[in-house]
Parts: C-alpha cells; structure tokens; sequence
C-alpha cells in the first residue's frame, strides 16, 4: 500500500526498539519500515549476527533511511538500556518470576504516559529463533505478550514491532488530561537501578546469602525481578544504597556514631570498584 509523502512533517521519538541478537539484516530493514509506519525512531541493535551496516537492511526499510542511519550497536543489553527509566521485554512464553504482564495496548498506553512525562523508555525483543531468555526478560520492569492463537503463537520479529509500534501511534489519540499531577521526581536509570543491585548483591554476597551457590542465579532473578518493579525514583535508589552501605559498615554492637573509621575504611576498599559506584558519605 503505497502512502509515503515527503512534503508532511516527519513523526519520530518515542521508546528505543530493542533488538537483541538478531540474525538477517533483511529482518532488522523490516522492523525499521515498521517503525517509520508508526512514528518509531530509535533502533538499537545488540550484536546483530551478519554485523552492521548492513545493505539488506537499507534495501528492506523501503526509504526508512532515518531509523537504519540512526540504528547503534551495543556490544551487551545491559549497555543497550542504561540510559532508559522503563522496559517491556515481549514474549509468547510464560516465565517465572514477579512481573506484570500486560498486552500492548496497555502496554502502549503505559508507555505513552512515561513518555509525555519526560522518561525515556523501551522494547526488548528477543531472537527470531527463541526470544528473549529468562536473564534478559528479568532486565526488563514488566511484560507485553500478544493475545495470538496459542496453537501457532510464534510472530517474526517485524510482526511483533509492527504490533507494538501500531499501539504506540494509537495511543497518542484523545489522551485523558487530569487536574493535577503528582510530585516531579527524577526517574532512576537503568545504570542507578544495576548500580543498587550489584551493591546488593556484594553485601549478600559476603554474608553468605546465596547459598546453596548453584541456586544463586535464579535467586538474583528473583531479587531483580522484585526491584524492578516499583521504578525507583533516583532520590529513592540513592536512599537504598546508603541503607545498603550502613548495613556494610555498622552492626548493633559498633552503630552508627559509634565511630569505627578503621572498620569504614577497610570495608571502604573491600567494595571499591565492585558495583559499579561509590555511595557518597551524604547519601547515607
């Protein structure tokens, strides 16, 4: 269906489409034409199988020249989305854990409202031959899955974009408007939110939390799975982290003002360089 008009204004921003390992340049070409469609502009790539640049891709879009030239590569997913505040990872499986699910269109509409309010989200989407595994679902804050025929649930990847990105132009129709709003707050990034749970994890790690040691994986997903879910403002990761650091540098017989800067110090340069930052001494 031909409808392309170079003399109407482009529509582009909204939330970063994720692709994670994708295989054919070919598929990434049609997911940026889906994108285009629908307002869609920001592609990330994760190790895409045949490299890139890629000429199929370009030939695939159909003139989607904007998304495939602003298409960037990251080497891991956890560098994919540390400057984002919220993702929806897709999958046709149910997985374990603690996260909502919910269908794109409310997805969307859930989407669209943290967009207006100035936080930078995004879709995770998995490889055309299994998805997105459980590690990679458990970055995500919640899940979008499509209402399909059980029976034959598998979409190609495009399909699944050209879904999501439908639901996102839908959603910007007729949006409701209320009175007021809530308190500005500064969402936490996703580098905040790792940042946190790497300190975590070391503190849980040194007092032998993870135990038996073959069982830590699916704890830590569990762990993820349940702190990605409240979308920590930054004020509030920065709060969990001096909580964390106080549980790393006092006890009930050495408390805080006790004074103990030996035991700080030590503790100091055990953690350092670990998770990632340093908490500062007013963060506690």
């Amino acid at each position: 269906m031909a409808g392309t008009d170079h003399d109407k204004p482009l529509i582009t921003g909204g939330p970063a489409i994720i692709l994670v390992e994708p295989q054919l340049g070919e598929n990434i070409g049609m997911v940026a034409r889906a994108m285009a469609n629908f307002g869609l502009s920001e592609l990330r790539l994760i190790n895409p199988r045949d490299g890139w640049p890629s000429e199929k891709a370009r030939a695939a879009a159909s003139k989607a020249d904007h998304v495939i030239d602003g298409a960037v590569v990251f080497d891991t997913l956890e560098e994919a989305v540390a400057d984002l505040n919220f993702i929806y990872a897709t999958t046709a499986r149910e997985r374990d854990g603690f996260k909502p699910v919910r269908g794109p269109e409310e997805a969307s509409r859930r989407l669209r409202t943290r967009n207006d309010a100035g936080e930078r989200t995004g879709i995770l989407f998995g490889r055309e031959r299994f998805g997105l595994s459980n590690e990679e679902v458990a970055m995500a804050d919640e899940i979008v899955t499509f209402p399909v025929n059980p029976a034959f649930a598998s979409l190609n990847i495009a399909q699944a974009v050209l879904l999501m990105s439908y639901e996102w132009m839908k959603s910007g129709f007729g949006a409701e408007q209320t009175p007021f709003a809530g308190p500005d707050v500064m969402p936490a990034s996703k580098e905040h939110l790792n940042g946190m749970i790497g300190h975590l994890e070391s503190a849980l790690d040194a007092r032998g939390y993870f135990r038996p040691a073959a069982k830590k994986p699916k704890m830590l997903d569990n762990l993820r799975a349940v702190l990605t879910r409240p979308a920590f403002t930054l004020e509030e990761i920065k709060l969990l982290r001096g909580i964390i650091s106080s549980l790393d540098y006092f006890s009930p017989k050495t408390p805080r003002g006790s004074g103990n800067p030996e035991r700080k110090a030590k503790v100091d340069r055990d953690r350092h360089g670990k998770s990632g930052e340093t908490v500062k001494d007013e963060e506690r």
